[in-house]
């Protein structure tokens, strides 16, 4: 297959951001660099068609990848504990803790809905607006805003509850 040099300097260009943007919506880097090759080469096929607005058209083939994965696992596999185990707890060094953190943030993510989380992720590690957002979802922007303002409490508890959590642990552990 002979590809546009405009496709080789738009991946080039935009490959960082999209490989993290696939990290967010699954959870797991080799199912994301996996998204993303799938996204890449179905772009590459069509290129055409996305030249003019490539990001968003490798993004939404990155929501629709993804939400396949999300319904393939959901008949597959249990939910998983947010909270660390204390051996995590107990492993975690002070210079670790910003990155613990950063996982946490990460899982809670992975917990919520969806919809939910693909509009977290658009909206405030893509930083896009919610008329974007809403026009890569193909939902209305009232959408938009009513399923960010539940994501987020949904992350605000699920990292409160978390929060308690790792601190029991870890007044456990250094009693």
């Amino acid at each position: 297959m002979r590809v546009d040099p405009t496709f080789d300097a738009f991946v080039e260009r935009e490959s960082t951001a999209l490989l993290r943007f696939a990290y967010l919506l699954t959870n797991d880097r080799g199912h994301a660099e996996d998204l993303l090759q799938v996204a890449l080469l179905r772009t590459a096929r069509r290129w055409a068609a996305a030249r003019d607005r490539p990001g968003a058209y490798v993004r939404k083939i990155l929501l629709n990848l993804s939400r396949d994965r999300v319904r393939w696992l959901m008949r597959r596999v249990r939910e998983r504990p947010l909270a660390p185990t204390h051996d995590e707890v107990a492993a975690v060094g002070p210079h670790d803790h910003a990155v613990a953190e950063r996982h946490l943030v990460v899982a809670a993510l992975a917990r919520l809905p969806e919809r939910q989380r693909q509009v977290v992720v658009l909206r405030y590690f893509e930083d896009l607006s919610v008329e974007q957002t809403s026009e890569l979802l193909d939902m209305p922007p009232g959408t938009v805003k009513s399923h960010t303002s539940r994501a987020l409490a949904r992350l605000r508890e699920l990292l409160d509850d978390n929060d308690n959590d790792t601190t029991h642990l870890a007044r456990a552990h250094h009693d």
